[in-house]
């Protein structure tokens, strides 16, 4: 090894190597491939810069120690990273794929908890609290009821381009995962929000995407973690907590847990949140506590009973 070379350099290239596989090979999305980065950038110095060394001893200690450290998403997504990061170094000959059969699978149960949200009330106090005297708050407000009226997700909003809008039919084009391109009715009020946006704050700039920082050289946002920044940003000036999480998908929830209260069919809002799969929606269906009550069974097990 040269003087120049050093652990942190090849770990470094090991990194970049893998997003380039997982660019080309596997054509995930840069968000995706951002994630699976961060991961392997904490897990790397555990594994060692030498592939050949590697055993199912060693990788089941370095993520059964990561797994104790961090919550039950995270060890899923470590997990993940850690069997394609196997799989890349598989499609090189750098390690053997019986290999990949070693990283232990962390606990996810489907449909186990509630999924946290805010009433409706709190989103429209949220969307009120944007100053649009300023250009920062007539931007913001337009993400915000896009998040809201459409149940958005953050990528969707961060990756909006302009030939996204279909201004005569009202009409919003968005590329979700997987890659899926959808129409979906722009509401008066997204619509007129995201008008004023472009007309009075945005930056008269050559740029394709629709939202931008709001200071030269006025780029679009690097990742979608500004879109869920803004909303963080926004609940905090209305006063309004949360019971976990802060970012964008709080307001999805909030809008599909909503709906389902005011009598939205779980088909509706799985269209509207486009899941490909009602059993992802079917979370919503445990929302509403108080009707799940009228509606079980006694246990019987009750021990109040003789």
């Amino acid at each position: 090894m040269s003087s120049k070379t050093t652990p942190n350099t090849l770990l470094d290239a090991d990194v970049e190597g893998f997003c380039t596989w997982l660019r080309q090979n596997r054509g995930l999305a840069e968000g995706t491939i951002r994630n699976h980065s961060r991961q392997l950038s904490v897990l790397l110095p555990g594994l060692g810069d030498d592939p050949g060394h590697y055993s199912a001893t060693v990788i089941r200690d370095v993520l059964l120690c990561n797994f104790a450290k961090v919550s039950r998403p995270q060890a899923i997504a470590r997990a993940q990273t850690m069997r394609m990061y196997l799989r890349f170094l598989v499609s090189r000959g750098d390690c053997p794929a019986s290999l990949i059969g070693a990283v232990p699978t962390a606990a996810n149960w489907r449909l186990s908890t509630l999924p946290r949200y805010v009433p409706l009330a709190d989103i429209e106090r949220v969307i009120a609290s944007c100053d649009t005297t300023r250009p920062s708050g007539i931007r913001d407000r337009a993400i915000l009821l896009l998040l809201a009226r459409l149940a958005l997700r953050a990528g969707d909003v961060s990756n909006l381009r302009m030939d996204d809008i279909d201004w005569p039919r009202a009409r919003l084009r968005v590329c979700g995962k997987s890659k899926r391109t959808v129409s979906l009715p722009l509401p008066q009020d997204a619509g007129d929000a995201l008008l004023d946006y472009i007309e009075q704050a945005r930056a008269r700039v050559n740029e394709d995407k629709v939202f931008l920082q709001l200071t030269p050289p006025y780029r679009p946002f690097r990742s979608s973690r500004r879109v869920s920044g803004i909303v963080s940003l926004a609940l905090q000036r209305a006063g309004v907590e949360s019971p976990a999480g802060r970012g964008a998908h709080l307001i999805r929830r909030s809008v599909a847990t909503g709906l389902l209260r005011s009598g939205a069919t779980v088909e509706s809002i799985g269209t509207l949140l486009r899941h490909r799969s009602l059993e992802t929606t079917a979370i919503y269906a445990k929302v509403d506590v108080p009707m799940l009550q009228q509606v079980a069974q006694p246990w019987i097990g009750d021990g109040s009973r003789p």
